[in-house]
């Protein structure tokens, strides 16, 4: 059961009998206005479930009389939902009324309302939204939506700068945080240069200045040298701009091995390669013993990196998977040769071998829970197979 619902659960007894004598007008004891329309409602309840609510009704809360208190730049339609979450813990959510409610909430200081309107943008993050709730996140000081919405942006970058149109709408700073990035994927950077060319054609009159601070973003190095040459060289803007100028001449060193700065590829921001979205793993296995190298190869830089950690014991004969973030090195020399495919959330670990002979045991892991739990063996034995999933079956 999720937490809501066990919140809701709990309280539900109680609340539903103060809901009623809401609904009924009995035994209210303050009045909310907003946009002239009144609510009624008890301030316990309220209370409990906001500390703006706590502050607001602590210096009369002794007055026998029923108070008014007006709620400025809210609407009636969310004050109504506010006020029914109080008595309810439930609240509809909807792509229609989430920012109205989470701007209401957070200034209510409805810590409950506030978490499920974070929890519904979360689910449905997307293309056209991940930079607006990139800001959303950053106002309402929601980290973990800021960080999904943000890693989303630079994993996505490319459909983004092509059609999204808050992408049009964030600050040159905004913009240069984001092309400065080394997780920005990119596969070419002719795909940075094209979105700081639309982003600056949407208001050219205040942006084109912008250019030879926006220009050294852009690892121009790593572009194919005909691209730049034809496009980027040759773009008018760039050539009456004289910073912009002087950044090409520096790219064209670089290109043509001319330049004689001791900065390496690393260093140097013109060439410097940009973090991987896909790497492969080579792990373990056989050089004369076991080994416990780890080798990863990118397929960006076209090369691979030893990233061996000297604590990380010999590994052969073992079987990996990838799931949500983790690698998973299964088996090994005590069960060799092992079989392993993840499905529906799960880590299967099939067959393999202990000395010399095949099993047919079939073992299922759950990440979420840390167990494993042995389960109906495979028909036959199997050492050493391949293993696959397709169409929701292991095969």
């Amino acid at each position: 059961m999720m937490a809501h619902d066990m919140e809701r659960v709990l309280m539900s007894p109680a609340f539903e009998v103060f809901n009623k004598l809401r609904l009924a007008g009995q035994l209210c004891d303050m009045v909310l206005i907003a946009d002239g329309v009144q609510f009624n409602a008890h301030r316990v309840i309220l209370c409990g479930c906001s500390s703006y609510f706590q502050a607001l009704f602590a210096s009369d809360w002794s007055d026998s009389g029923k108070r008014e208190y007006q709620l400025p730049g809210i609407s009636p339609e969310t004050l109504r939902q506010v006020i029914e979450y109080a008595y309810t813990y439930s609240v509809v959510i909807t792509a229609d009324n989430v920012e109205n409610l989470l701007a209401a909430a957070d200034y209510l200081s409805v810590l409950g309302i506030v978490q499920r309107c974070c929890d519904f943008l979360h689910e449905h993050l997307c293309l056209d939204n991940c930079v607006g709730l990139v800001k959303i996140g950053e106002v309402y000081c929601l980290n973990e939506l800021h960080q999904s919405a943000f890693k989303f942006l630079l994993k996505n970058f490319k459909e983004v700068a092509i059609t999204s149109n808050d992408f049009l709408e964030l600050t040159l700073e905004e913009l240069c945080d984001i092309m400065e990035r080394d997780e920005l994927n990119v596969r070419e950077e002719d795909v940075v240069f094209d979105a700081i060319l639309r982003w600056i054609e949407h208001e050219p009159a205040t942006r084109e200045a912008h250019i030879s601070v926006l220009l050294p973003k852009v690892r121009m190095a790593r572009m194919d040298p005909e691209y730049f040459m034809k496009i980027v060289k040759n773009n008018d803007l760039l050539k009456a701009n004289a910073a912009c100028r002087r950044i090409i001449s520096d790219v064209l060193k670089v290109i043509y091995d001319l330049d004689e700065s001791p900065l390496s590829d690393f260093e140097n921001p013109l060439i410097r390669p940009r973090l991987p979205s896909d790497i492969l793993l080579a792990v373990g296995g056989w050089n004369m013993r076991t080994t416990n190298c780890i080798d990863a190869y990118d397929t960006r830089a076209d090369r691979w990196v030893d990233i061996t950690q000297e604590e990380q014991t010999n590994l052969a004969g073992h079987g990996m998977v990838y799931h949500n973030g983790f690698v998973y090195c299964i088996g090994g020399w005590q069960r060799c040769n092992i079989s392993v495919v993840v499905l529906d959330g799960f880590i299967y670990a099939m067959g393999g071998h202990i000395g010399f002979r095949p099993l047919n045991k079939v073992e299922r892991y759950n990440p979420v829970t840390n167990k494993w739990t042995q389960i109906e063996p495979m028909n036959e034995r199997r050492n050493d197979a391949s293993a696959t999933t397709l169409n929701g079956k292991v095969g």
